[in-house]
């Protein structure tokens, strides 16, 4: 169907809806982005369903959330009458209009006769991961755009497990919504009725107290936090989103008694108006945390993004002044001291798993070897970690240990099936606190990793390509690096090319060829003869295209030069592609 076509439904349809009547009339005077909104539907990424809010097919919007609504009932209703018994939690952020997406996906469920748990008030991602196994639940909704700009939202989708929809089901759940011929058209329930009939239950405390009893179990010295708690300064920062009252009680239970909440970005902001991103990756937002740090005398700085699966941290280095740590930093950190007292309290299994992105530094596989453990790379996503995870408690082959990717994400333990950043201030928290002890600061603590394991430097670029000429522009620049891949980068030979379309690990010297053993996904590795590699990824969730570089040298200053120019020489090469 052509776009026009939408775009004259949405125009017949919509005019009882006053706010999207109001925005179609606006759009309506810009072709270019009438066509953007409704040239396609939103498709699901690595993070699911996640758009611009606004009217059309291509838009957050009531109709989009409801076609996402009716093509998981549909799946469900085919799981048969247990599966619509178990029902599907559903959570949301501080977000416009997240409330109201989520009671919209309540009501389409309830119209299929599904049972659904919804929280009234906003929660974090992993509360909804916890709360999908803890209900017994068949699925979960998050009403969620993470970290992106005020103007989007999203849906993502939960498995039994607490996982998100890894690819196989993803496909199955997206042929399931493709089935629905009109969003504009597809029935609800009343809400008072299925309320009356319980159909529609509201969850809340409970989950809390249960999530947070699992929290206190991840603690390696629980003890010393009691006895020496209050000897560590904490400031933390929410950036407006749902982490402050689970992050807050979590440390304050375990015995944290000098924590800081940056006030004025404490409480839900849907602008996330003191900051030019709620995204804890950007040093900009430590901004507000620093002045506080800095007056508190602060040990550690906590940051977290709207839907608290993201955490920042921020230390003082040798000089006293606060660094912002990249997420492979924090999660070699995190990994080296749990590593670390697992085995010194003797529970560090010999069938030990780390689990990592193909993306994530190769230092974490470095750190988790030098303790025994396997460790095992997976696709972009924490959905592929969260497979993993099942898969093992499933077979028996590993135990999970850690699992993290570089975009802030880790996991401690898993009775969360998703990246949970309340884990990870916890477990951060208590890090700091035990090496505080030893007269360690945690930058001191990264400083000796990199002596013992060699200095890892990565970094990342991002070109944003938008609407529908952007997607064509992604195409064509990972196509030209597939079909004519460079022979060297800063004068070192490419010796691996993996092609994660092809499921191809290509040996460029004698053009050997091995199986890439991961779904496919549309991504590009190349690993020079040093073991720096470069790795190209179209984002499934923003409209960008990601640059991913990595290095590794004895000497810091060497790493550090090295790193610049790999990113300057593949970028300078991305922009004559561009131009």
């Amino acid at each position: 169907m052509e776009w026009k076509q939408h775009w004259e439904r949405w125009k017949e349809h919509v005019w009882w809806d006053q706010e999207l009547k109001d925005q179609l009339d606006v759009i309506t005077k810009d072709e270019a982005q009438l066509e953007d909104s409704f040239y396609k539907y939103l498709e699901f990424g690595t993070g699911g369903m996640r758009g611009v809010m606004g009217p059309g097919t291509n838009r957050m919007n009531r109709f989009t959330v409801r076609r996402a609504a009716e093509g998981l009932a549909r799946l469900i209703e085919e799981r048969g009458e247990d599966a619509k018994r178990r029902g599907t939690v559903i959570a949301f952020d501080s977000r416009h209009r997240s409330y109201d997406f989520a009671l919209e996906a309540a009501l389409t469920l309830g119209a299929h006769n599904i049972q659904v748990y919804m929280f009234q008030e906003l929660r974090p991602t992993p509360v909804l991961s916890f709360a999908v196994r803890q209900l017994n639940a068949y699925a979960g909704i998050m009403i969620t755009a993470s970290h992106n700009p005020p103007e989007y939202n999203g849906f993502k989708v939960y498995g039994e497990d607490g996982g998100q929809f890894p690819p196989s089901p993803s496909r199955e759940l997206m042929e399931k919504v493709e089935g629905v011929k009109n969003e504009l058209t597809i029935p609800i329930a009343d809400e008072n009725d299925m309320k009356a009939n319980r159909k529609l239950i509201i969850v809340g405390e409970d989950i809390d107290k249960a999530y947070n009893d699992e929290l206190q179990t991840i603690c390696l010295h629980p003890q010393l936090i009691q006895e020496k708690g209050s000897e560590i300064s904490i400031v933390f920062t929410p950036l407006h989103g749902t982490a402050n009252i689970p992050v807050t009680r979590a440390l304050q239970t375990s015995g944290f008694t000098k924590v800081t909440v940056v006030k004025e970005q404490a409480l839900p902001d849907p602008e996330f108006s003191t900051v030019k991103s709620p995204n804890p990756e950007e040093k900009e937002a430590f901004q507000m945390a620093m002045n506080v740090g800095e007056s508190k005398d602060a040990d550690l700085l906590i940051a977290t993004d709207p839907d608290a699966d993201r955490l920042g941290l921020a230390v003082k280095d040798m000089d006293n002044r606060y660094q912002v740590l990249t997420g492979n930093q924090t999660g070699a950190l995190l990994l080296n001291y749990l590593l670390a007292e697992r085995k010194h309290k003797g529970i560090l299994p010999k069938n030990g798993v780390v689990l990592k992105t193909i993306v994530t530094s190769e230092l974490g596989r470095k750190i988790a070897e030098d303790y025994g453990l396997h460790v095992v790379d997976t696709l972009t996503g924490f959905k592929f970690i969260a497979e993993k995870i099942k898969e093992y408690n499933k077979n028996g082959s590993y135990t999970f240990q850690f699992g993290y990717e570089e975009s802030y994400g880790c996991l401690i333990s898993d009775f969360v099936r998703d990246k949970d950043a309340v884990q990870a201030a916890l477990t951060a928290s208590e890090m700091a606190l035990w090496y505080k002890q030893q007269g360690k600061h945690l930058y001191e603590v990264l400083e000796e990793i990199y002596q013992k394991y060699g200095y890892y430097q990565e970094d990342l670029s991002s070109v944003t390509l938008t609407g529908k000429d952007g997607i064509q522009k992604m195409q064509d620049i990972i196509q030209e690096f597939r079909s004519h891949p460079p022979k060297a980068i800063s004068g070192k030979k490419i010796k691996v090319m993996e092609d994660y379309h092809t499921s191809e690990r290509t040996f460029l010297v004698n053009g050997n060829v091995e199986k890439i053993e991961l779904p496919v996904s549309d991504v590009l590795k190349f690993i020079r003869e040093d073991e720096s590699w470069f790795c190209i990824r179209p984002s499934g969730t923003e409209p960008k295209i990601k640059f991913y570089f990595g290095v590794q040298d004895a000497n810091r200053k060497l790493a550090e030069e090295a790193i610049l120019q790999l990113k300057m020489d593949v970028m300078t090469k991305v922009q004559r592609y561009l131009n």
